[in-house]
């Protein structure tokens, strides 16, 4: 057993090199989002690396159980020949697991989740996904993977060069313990021997998320949310499937019909557009209490409509908004169903009930239909016109999404002006407030930070939707016309005190315009959300609104009702009252304010458990 020792070191190294590795993959991530960092005590720091050792050891014992085994082989096969099939087994792993440091890294501040599976729908469309990031960025990004890449290859090179200079063939008696040592690995893998392997919960020890997220291995995410899948079962299951469904109807009973006196729409079959405002917060709209001065036009048409002040989004991205605005379809908690056609296909569709009051139905936008599967989902809503970014001439495109808005509603404007024979239904879905924010002319309010570009972006978009209603103001349909003016999602930006995924980032502007309007009429202060639009409507048009059993009448204004909305395995449930707001990868409440407390809890997870539910069933 002359080199046992040697053996033994290089696994020993292999392992260490690492634990290292992922030591560091979390200092990157703290002083990439540095500003967020310094909120945080330096023993909170501290902690995010003792804590997060658990899952970085984890996942090094994923990593080095092929070595392991492979080494066993150099007791009898040349040593030289099997180190060099470990390294170029470690070298295109230590490049992957770079290019997923950068991503991870990057999508964080959109999504406020370490990676996971919620990339995996966007690879079919790689260039769109590229789209959300600014060309600077995407270039830095890719020199700092490369350079990352070099500078961990040289260590392990440097590390292993001496050792593997003293590996040599050994005893057979060496096999068995090192097949031992290799077995072993699932200690650390199950991260020790208890009876339930460590999750991410064990490194959940703060009530700052981002402290807790910071701990977390981010390929240990990714790997464990791809071979976790829920296999037909519901992993949101709180309650019996009688317990589930008395919560949620005994609230949302009292909520399917309007008790308002007055008569919301002065004709029974209006025109209907609705504009969905790309990323747009409340925290920037000046009519709710945002920032004064980047939506001036939606301030100033804030007093001519009804304003809806307390209104949501139902999830934080564009392809989760869609089914909730259209179908009355909650967002899951990972799962997107707007890219999954089989289940699409049956769901409630608010274009398909327009059409059957004899509207006709189009769909506006100045990008690419397929992002997300969209163009599919509308497909399988009834829509019968289309007008996409294929329209649009190049040079009326921003360098990733498409045409900028003003171009987009030109067009919208120039098609209305034709002589319709029916009542239409048109959507019309904004761009230009994507990321990375780029617009035409100037950034009023500079392009120095992101959340200035965010501020600017939005300036633009605001500008373009105003010329656009004071067009439809000279139109003879005006009168006879509702203009809905709601966003898709709120965001991030610009930053909010409190947790990441407080009702800030999800409260946005929802209001109603036009001729077929009540003037009387101003605001409605009533908590609602996004999934709740497709029944209140048909109820105005009185039409036939029972497909649409997560959604509740806006026009209601009793104390009962109630927001939820979803994001990465979590959810917020809140009313006048209150606020519960839920992480299931910790099980606990991040934050519950107000009265009513354990009713919030009940009626988010059961809330979250029936929708799920539901979305199993769907075929």
């Amino acid at each position: 057993m002359k080199y046992f020792k040697n053996r033994l070191l290089f696994n020993i190294y292999y392992f260490l090199f690492w634990v290292a590795y992922f030591v560091f993959a979390r200092l990157f991530f703290l002083v990439y989002y540095f500003e967020r960092t310094q909120e945080l005590d330096i023993l909170t720091i501290l902690k995010t690396f003792l804590y997060g050792l658990q899952l970085d050891i984890s996942f090094t014992a994923y990593i080095a159980f092929i070595p392991f085994l492979l080494i066993i082989f150099s007791t009898f096969i040349n040593p030289k020949v099997i180190v060099k099939i470990i390294k170029w087994y470690t070298l295109p792993i230590l490049v992957f697991i770079n290019l997923m440091l950068m991503i991870d890294a990057g999508l964080y501040q959109a999504w406020g989740v370490r990676l996971d599976t919620s990339l995996l729908p966007y690879l079919n469309t790689p260039l769109l996904m590229i789209s959300t990031v600014s060309t600077l960025h995407l270039v830095l990004g890719i020199l700092t993977w490369w350079f990352i890449s070099f500078v961990f290859i040289k260590i392990y090179q440097k590390i292993h060069q001496k050792n593997n200079e003293k590996l040599n063939f050994g005893s057979w008696v060496e096999i068995p313990i090192f097949l031992l040592l290799t077995a072993a690995l699932i200690i650390p893998v199950r991260g020790g021997l208890q009876t339930i392997p460590v999750n991410q919960s064990n490194v959940y020890f703060s009530d700052k998320m981002y402290a807790n997220h910071a701990a977390i291995n981010f390929m240990w995410n990714f790997f464990n949310s791809l071979t976790h899948e829920t296999d037909g079962k519901n992993p949101y299951t709180y309650f019996d499937d009688e317990t589930t469904k008395n919560i949620i109807t005994k609230t949302r009973n009292k909520l399917l019909y309007a008790n308002n006196k007055e008569a919301i729409l002065t004709t029974a079959k209006p025109n209907v557009i609705l504009i969905l405002w790309e990323s747009l917060p409340a925290k920037i709209v000046g009519s709710l209490g945002g920032e004064s001065n980047v939506t001036p036009n939606l301030n100033q048409l804030s007093k001519e409509g009804i304003l809806f002040t307390n209104f949501y989004g139902n999830g934080d991205r564009t392809d989760k908004a869609i089914p909730a605005i259209l179908s009355g379809y909650y967002p899951l908690p990972v799962k997107r169903i707007m890219r999954m056609p089989n289940k699409t296909r049956s769901l409630p569709m608010l274009p398909k009930k327009m059409e059957e009051l004899g509207y006709e139905t189009a769909f506006y936008y100045g990008g690419d239909l397929n992002f997300g599967n969209m163009n599919t989902y509308l497909r399988n809503a009834g829509i019968t016109n289309f007008v996409d970014g294929s329209e649009f001439d190049k040079k009326d495109w921003n360098s990733k999404w498409g045409a900028y808005d003003d171009v987009f509603l030109k067009r919208l404007a120039k098609d209305l002006t034709k002589k319709h024979e029916k009542p239409f239904f048109n959507i019309a879905l904004t761009l230009t407030s994507h990321e990375p924010y780029e617009i035409k002319g100037d950034y009023v309010f500079g392009s120095d930070t992101e959340d200035n570009k965010f501020r600017s972006a939005h300036h633009f978009t605001d500008k373009a939707i105003g010329d656009f209603i004071t067009f439809a103001k000279t139109q003879d349909w005006y009168k006879n016309t509702l203009i809905v003016i709601m966003a898709d999602h709120g965001h991030t930006s610009p930053k909010h005190k409190g947790p990441y995924f407080s009702p800030k980032k999800f409260r946005i502007p929802m209001l109603w315009l036009g001729g077929a309007v009540n003037k009387n009429i101003k605001e409605i202060n009533t908590i609602a959300s996004q999934v709740d639009f497709p029944y209140t409507l048909l109820d105005l048009l009185k039409a036939d609104n029972k497909d649409f059993i997560f959604s509740k009448n806006i026009f209601n204004s009793s104390d009962e009702q109630f927001a939820h909305y979803t994001f990465n395995k979590g959810f917020g449930t809140l009313t006048k009252n209150g606020l519960f707001l839920y992480d299931y990868t910790s099980k606990k409440a991040i934050l519950k304010t107000g009265k009513n407390i354990e009713k919030l809890d009940s009626l988010g997870k059961a809330i979250t458990q029936n929708s799920y539910a539901d979305f199993l069933k769907r075929k």
